[in-house]
């Protein structure tokens, strides 16, 4: 795993100043090239690359499981993947890049509506994120992070970014890795939930979002239109459900 973080110099300014060594959180370009056709440049947090390439094309939707992927090499900076699909070139046309919001009106027609009797109660999701801030080690050192968690049976997988797309990213690509059944899992992060958001977990088949922060009404159109259950401000011993509030248990 590569370090997350360097120490450079400042100044500490509170009643008195003081020269300090701080720590600053990495980021990177990174450039993603899949079947030498697709390429997407992410400025993010040069660790986890591989479950970063795997979870980005299963978010967008250019897999579907790991037998699509018939290739992966990381070089430097570069994550090339080769993909076994049919329909890729055509996918591809469809694609919203992970860091940015694009024409999700259209997207969500691809779409199909989670499917998932899956059930969550109230203080697992409250303990979840007391987990999640607490392994977020390099939140805690720089404070320039988002941070991921992808909770399945008893498995906690956890990812953190400089993107909160790329967290998520990496959190799904682990999952994949490790055969998670991702329609009776969850996710808790830190970052707002717009449209792009709640598409990449809609594809994946992940019935709850929950995140620290706020929703956006694209974020709340596509979670009540695809059937997520989106739950936001999840802080000390409260929360709000916005779609779908069947599957929080409280």
């Amino acid at each position: 795993m590569s370090k997350m973080y360097e120490k450079f110099p400042a100044v500490k300014i509170q009643s008195s100043s003081e020269k300090v060594m701080e720590k600053i959180v990495k980021d990177e370009q990174i450039e993603l090239i899949a079947n030498e056709t697709l390429t997407r440049k992410f400025s993010i947090s040069p660790d986890s690359l591989k479950e970063f390439g795997i979870g980005y094309l299963l978010g967008e939707g250019l897999i579907r499981s790991l037998k699509n992927i018939k290739d992966i090499n990381i070089s430097n900076s570069t994550i090339n993947l080769t993909v076994d699909m049919e329909d890729f070139d055509i996918i591809t046309e469809l694609v919203v890049g992970s860091d940015c919001f694009g024409g999700w009106r259209q997207k969500i027609e691809y779409i199909d509506g989670i499917k998932s009797d899956f059930t969550l109660d109230k203080e697992t999701l409250l303990h979840s994120f007391h987990d999640l801030k607490k392994n977020a080690s390099t939140w805690h050192e720089t404070g320039g992070t988002h941070v991921a968690g992808l909770i399945y049976k008893k498995k906690f997988i956890f990812k953190e970014d400089v993107s909160r797309h790329v967290a998520v990213d990496k959190v799904i690509g682990a999952g994949l890795l490790e055969e998670v059944d991702f329609k009776n899992s969850y996710i808790v992060y830190s970052g707002r939930m717009p449209a792009d958001m709640l598409i990449k977990i809609a594809r994946v088949g992940i019935p709850i979002l929950a995140s620290n922060a706020a929703p956006t009404t694209s974020g709340y159109a596509v979670a009540e239109e695809a059937g997520v259950t989106m739950v936001g401000f999840v802080r000390g011993d409260r929360f709000n459900i916005y779609t779908h509030p069947d599957r929080i248990i409280y």
